[in-house]
């Protein structure tokens, strides 16, 4: 059996704090999708070839941008080269657009997108990686049919441009787009490694601040390992 090849990907955690208790954004996946199937989730999916190209309006934080490009041993995967750190923040508010509707963006003329930024474009707007702030690492385990490096960025809901709760635009992709308060998020049906992300940001909301490290579950290689990228 072809062992199946490690996707680079970003996935965006939306936190909203406008009243009321901390809550996340999710949707649910499809009961046929071929990865995680019926699971909740945050926005997110794999790294495309356009995502290297596109210009952001402003840039990752210097600690966030350090973090991502120390990214450690890389292992076998689909791309032969490492994902930049712009890349991945461009992916990550990619599949926000795609998957929810929402925009992380600065108000800017963009004539010339490619293709799947056309919509997010039409709307006014350059994407902005200054809300992204990278919070966790994980890398799928073996024998899934799907592998994927994902980072996992935190954003504050009030930095989306427009309405929070409207998903016209969002694609199919994701059921049930929801704002999940944090303490409820445990009834609902969630892959292990979302768990953890979970636990991760309740642990920086009673820090009052990010962590001095990001978490990084490394299914690389035979044996899972769990080590924090400083």
């Amino acid at each position: 059996m072809t062992e199946v090849m490690i996707r680079d990907a970003a996935t965006v955690v939306l936190l909203r704090q406008d009243g009321g208790p901390p809550r996340v954004l999710m949707g649910q996946r499809g009961a046929s999708a071929a990865f995680m199937p019926g699971k909740f989730v945050f926005p997110g999916g794999g790294i495309d070839a356009t995502d290297a190209v596109v210009p952001l309006a402003s840039g990752l934080n210097a600690t966030c941008r350090r973090r991502l490009a120390d990214a450690g041993p890389s292992p076998e995967r689909a791309s032969p080269e490492r994902a930049s750190p712009e890349s991945i923040a461009v992916a990550a508010i990619r599949e926000l657009w795609e998957e929810a509707g929402l925009i992380l963006g600065t108000a800017a003329a963009w004539p010339d997108p490619p293709d799947d930024w056309q919509g997010f474009a039409a709307q006014g707007y350059r994407p902005d990686a200054g809300a992204l702030h990278y919070i966790f690492r994980a890398i799928t385990p073996p024998g899934s049919p799907r592998r994927f490096d994902a980072r996992f960025f935190l954003a504050d809901a009030a930095q989306v441009a427009g309405d929070p709760d409207d998903f016209s635009r969002a694609s199919d992709e994701l059921r049930y787009l929801q704002w999940i308060p944090l303490a409820e998020t445990r009834d609902f049906d969630l892959p292990f490694v979302t768990e953890i992300v979970l636990a991760e940001v309740n642990a920086m909301l009673d820090l009052k601040g990010p962590v001095a490290s990001v978490p990084f579950f490394d299914n690389s290689g035979e044996l899972p390992q769990f080590r924090r990228l400083r």
